[in-house]
Parts: structure tokens; sequence; C-alpha cells
């Protein structure tokens, strides 16, 4: 089968362009630009062109005929490769679907591991665990990892291990083996109008998977009906060396998913979690007394927090939120989350995707029912933020960047120049 990827070096088409190579079929893509995951590919032979005007796609289906075009939820209907190939009569899929493919036709159970919140944190940390028992694994992680690519097809594996992403409806393409629900909170208002949409996606995946891990206080409600659901009490929370309580909540699902699928022995599954190295963007160490991690929902920045006093009694976070469309559903969810922070720097929402006719809320709206107002600062990216972050470092305060958009790269150009 040939496959063309629309987006090849992002982080999610990248991976499933190496799983796809992996098991055998003609890779090739474009991407507007070159990047880390570009490079990766085309260091492993694979074709890709910087460009996506269509006339790339339009000789390589001409050379050898494409079967797959295959796309992200963020390519607009008008892009001009999308409708080259749906001229010249090419398959069009958005990736899970072609995973999902790729996962029956190879004849893979999946371990399917969804939720909002911990979601790769918990797939990395299955990944890890599984190789630390010696047990061949295909996987797909939504980040870049320091123990493996990003996405990976042994054809000696009998599972996959996947980051079932609800956006867009995703993880609904999927019948999986086994899987585990770490948390569940209202997202992705683009795609759920109502939260009652939200939550009801949520129990269709669990009905269509055969075997499912989760919490009672959480999911119960949601999953009571499921014919084979192990429903989790806080009394099962296992004692793992790791720092944050949400990432004791994580190794617990995976030990349990370790003892469901009869993989290890003993106290072997709760050794091959305890030295889980972490994966990029999710608590990340970029320097001393600095840390950058993805999160941007009321929730993750709780259990972060949480986290990050357990190393430091002095912690000053610097926020961006992530989409103005969330912001309008998340304003006054925003309250006590933010009293584990000495000093909070609040930035301007990043925005993507967004919706034309609402109005970008402005820091000052979205900070106004924070119960610790006197720590609450309105920032921007200059000079003056980066030399607060600084002194604060200096000062021995472990300062964490938090946010999925711009942020990240920002503090890393930082640190470079």
């Amino acid at each position: 089968m040939n496959i063309y990827f629309a987006g090849i070096g992002g982080v999610g088409i990248g991976p499933l362009a190496e799983i796809a190579a992996d098991a055998g079929y003609r890779v090739q893509g474009s991407d507007a630009a070159e990047g880390l995951m570009t490079r990766t590919l085309q260091n492993r032979g694979i074709t890709v062109h910087i460009g996506q005007d269509g006339s790339f796609l339009r000789e390589a289906h001409v050379q050898t005929p494409i079967d797959w075009f295959v796309y992200t939820a963020a390519l607009p209907a008008d892009h001009p490769e999308l409708v080259v190939a749906r001229k010249l009569g090419i398959k069009t899929a958005k990736r899970d679907e072609l995973l999902a493919h790729i996962i029956a036709e190879k004849n893979l159970k999946l371990i399917a591991i969804a939720g909002t919140h911990g979601k790769t944190t918990t797939t990395g940390m299955m990944v890890w665990a599984l190789k630390q028992l010696g047990v061949p694994i295909s996987y797909s992680i939504g980040t870049t990892i320091s123990f493996g690519p990003s996405g990976k097809f042994d054809s000696a594996s009998e599972y996959f291990v996947y980051e079932c992403d609800e956006f867009d409806r995703n993880f609904l393409h999927f019948q999986p083996h086994l899987s585990l629900v770490t948390s569940i909170d209202y997202d992705h208002p683009d795609t759920y109008p109502t939260e009652q949409s939200y939550f009801d996606a949520f129990r269709q995946f669990g009905e269509q998977s055969r075997q499912l891990i989760a919490w009672q206080s959480e999911h119960g409600e949601l999953f009571s009906d499921h014919s084979d659901a192990w429903l989790l009490q806080a009394s099962d929370i296992e004692n793992v060396l790791l720092p944050g309580e949400h990432n004791r909540r994580n190794a617990t699902l995976v030990i349990k998913a370790l003892e469901r699928l009869d993989i290890g022995h003993g106290s072997t599954k709760q050794d091959a979690v305890k030295n889980f190295p972490g994966t990029d963007r999710r608590f990340e160490k970029l320097a001393d007394n600095l840390y950058s991690d993805y999160g941007h929902h009321p929730a993750e920045i709780a259990a972060t927090l949480q986290m990050a006093r357990e190393i430091s009694d002095h912690v000053v976070l610097v926020y961006q939120p992530h989409q103005n469309v969330r912001q309008h559903e998340l304003k006054d969810q925003y309250t006590s989350q933010f009293e584990r922070a000495d000093e909070v720097y609040w930035l301007p929402t990043y925005l993507s995707r967004e919706d034309p006719d609402l109005p970008t809320l402005t820091p000052e709206e979205l900070t106004h029912n924070i119960s610790n107002q006197t720590s609450i600062h309105i920032a921007d990216f200059d000079d003056e933020l980066w030399d607060t972050i600084q002194k604060a470092r200096r000062d021995g305060k472990l300062v964490l960047c938090m946010g999925a958009g711009s942020i990240d790269g920002w503090i890393r150009s930082k640190l470079t120049n």
C-alpha cells in the first residue's frame, strides 16, 4: 500500500508515518516547512517534500498510484493537497482511520489510553513498563520520549499501545482490547458543544472497549453497565516512588493493566514503572529550577502544581491559556487551582482554531475569580518576564512554565540565546 502523509512533520502524523514504514508500507509525504521530524524521516530514506501546493502530490501519484492520502483535523477543507487528492480519486482519511486499519491488518491487540488529562504520561509509562519487562511492543505517543521514537511498529509485538485522543472524536475509530481511562473533565468545545456530548462520547468509547480500567469515584456511573470493567478505588493506588499524586494514579492504571494482561509477576510490575523517565513537555526539566509542562486545563494546573510542591516549597507559575474558544468554557473554573504557587504570571491566550464571533477574553477577565489574587501578575513574552524567571531560579524557586501554545518554544529559545 502506498500512503501519502500531508503534514508529515507533525507530532501526530510523523510518528504514524514511521509506524507505516516499519509495517512495510510505502511512505512519502509533505510539510510546509522543515523540522526535526521531517529530517528524521528523510534520514530513514522516506521522501519528504517541503511545500504543499499539490504539484508534488500529482507527480507522485503519476509515478506510483497513491492508495491513501492521510491528513490531520487541522488541515482546512480547501487545502491544495486535499483538493488535489479528491480530484485524483485517492482515498482520503484522517490519521486515526489509517492507524485502526494497520492495527486490524496486523492483528494487533490495542491497549488504548484515553482521558482528558494524563494520556501522554500514562501512554509513555505503559510503553516504558512493557519495554522494562522485555515485551515486544508497537505504539504511538503524542510527544517525543527519551527511550525510543514517538511511533514504532514491531513485527514481533502482540499489543499496540496508543494515546487515544478524544479530539475530533478520534478515539471512536477504535475497538480496543483494553482501555485505560485517566480522568474526564469537559474539554474540546469545538468538537463537543455540550458537556453531555463529551461524556456520551466517552461512554461510547467504553462500550467499544472489550475490557476497561477506570476510577470508580470519577467514572463509576459512566461505565457501570460495562460487562468487563475494573473500577478502581482510592485504596487501590499503588505506593510507587513517583512525584505527583496524578503520576501515582497513572502508574496504578498501568500496573493494573499489566495484571489484567498477565504480564510480569509480583513486584516486577511496580519495578517496571518506578524509574519512568517521563515524557517531553510533561513536567520536563529544561534547566536547574526550570520546568515546562503542556497542561492547559484547571485540573491539570492543580495536579502539576501539587507535584511541583512535592519538589519545592516555593513555586512560580508562568501560564499561557490555550484557545480563546476554550477559555470561554473554562473562565469560571479558574478559582483555587493556583494557591500552591507563590506567584502566577498570566500570559495572553494562545489563539488557534478560533471562532471569529467570540470576543477574545483578556487576562484580567480570566483571572478575576482566582482566590489568591495578590499573586496574579499580567505578563507578556518580553525581557522583563525572562528577567523575573531568572531571578526566581537564582533565588532557589521552582519555575513552572505551562501551556500548549508558544510558551515552550519561547522558554527554550531564551535558554539557548
